[in-house]
């Protein structure tokens, strides 16, 4: 039986973007994310395996989404990560196999994971002031952050993106300094809003990045730009090309309208929006001996209840759980 090899929702748009978590466990507890003390994690046993997670990753290759981003938690800490990264590339249909990490193993594994097959990586980095990090992630490893970073660009991972979250009174105050660290060290820089996700993120403080977006614009010259990747930031580069900086910004100018993404947690539930609480599970389905046809028909359902957008500046108490449980 042949599919139409595209996952289209109500709205007209396609999804062709999967953010896929191994992990819920993370090495940090960074201020917006994760509570300090939080040990509520999923137990392994409900973790998706790594077969489980190439059956459902095919299905949406089948469907027509080529772009996969592995996330956590903080990935780097599910076990025997480029053996998963191995199977994902040899999937017909993924062109795009990329990673998000907080940074802190990356030293040890960014050859093996350029082998493997990630294409490219984003590295959280909120600050460049030790002591400023240490209350931001909630442990003192900037060192081993900058070590991954640079290991990555050895690697011979290009372009490395930094996730800057800026936050009003807590580091917007290094926008310009992370701007010449990306500038000096060719990385890409992605200054990002935060969102009222769980309590962490209702209690972080809010900066609406369309001031930043301007003063940047005319004090560099910038103009527009895109990068590969499917994601929500908009770009603006230098006229020479030699510096890219991206905007994401869910609050002050949301990208609902041209989402072409949905997130599967690492125990296997499918959730449609960040911002919404409408989710499939996919565990007991491929637990249960779902066909391949079963699961592609559970997905496509599952797409149909993909909202229009989120809620977050209306309803911010509406998404209660931490956005290291959705897969980031």
């Amino acid at each position: 039986m042949n599919h139409e090899p595209t996952l289209q929702d109500r709205f007209g748009r396609r999804v062709e973007y999967l953010r896929l978590s191994v992990t819920d466990r993370c090495d940090l507890r960074c201020t917006y994310c994760i509570p300090e003390g939080f040990n509520d994690f999923e137990e392994p046993g409900q973790w998706l395996s790594f077969d489980e997670i190439e059956r459902v990753v095919g299905a949406f290759a089948r469907m027509g989404v080529s772009k996969v981003r592995m996330t956590g938690g903080e990935p780097l800490l599910r076990r025997n990560l480029p053996q998963l990264v191995h199977k994902l590339n040899a999937l017909e249909g993924i062109k795009d196999l990329s990673l998000s990490t907080n940074a802190t193993q990356l030293a040890k594994h960014a050859v093996e994971l350029k082998q493997a097959g990630v294409s490219r990586l984003n590295i959280s980095l909120d600050s460049l002031q030790p002591e400023r990090f240490s209350q931001i992630v909630r442990r003192d490893c900037l060192d081993q952050v900058i070590a991954g970073l640079m290991a990555a660009k050895k690697a011979g991972f290009a372009p490395v993106k930094i996730n800057m979250v800026v936050m009003a009174g807590v580091n917007d105050d290094e926008i310009d300094d992370m701007v010449e660290f990306c500038i000096q060290h060719d990385f890409t820089l992605r200054m990002i809003e935060a969102m009222p996700m769980g309590d962490t993120g209702r209690n972080a403080q809010y900066l609406d990045l369309q001031p930043v977006k301007e003063r940047l614009q005319k004090r560099f010259g910038l103009i527009d730009g895109v990068m590969a990747g499917g994601g929500p930031a908009r770009y603006l580069r230098s006229t020479d090309g030699a510096f890219t900086v991206g905007f994401i910004t869910p609050m002050s100018q949301h990208f609902c309208d041209t989402c072409n993404r949905v997130r599967l947690s690492v125990d296997g539930t499918l959730f449609m929006c960040l911002g919404q609480n409408e989710s499939l599970q996919l565990r007991p389905l491929l637990r249960a001996g779902a066909s391949d046809l079963d699961l592609e028909q559970a997905i496509r359902a599952a797409i149909e209840l993909k909202p229009h957008r989120h809620n977050f500046n209306e309803s911010p108490d509406q998404v209660i759980r931490f956005m290291s449980l959705t897969g980031g």
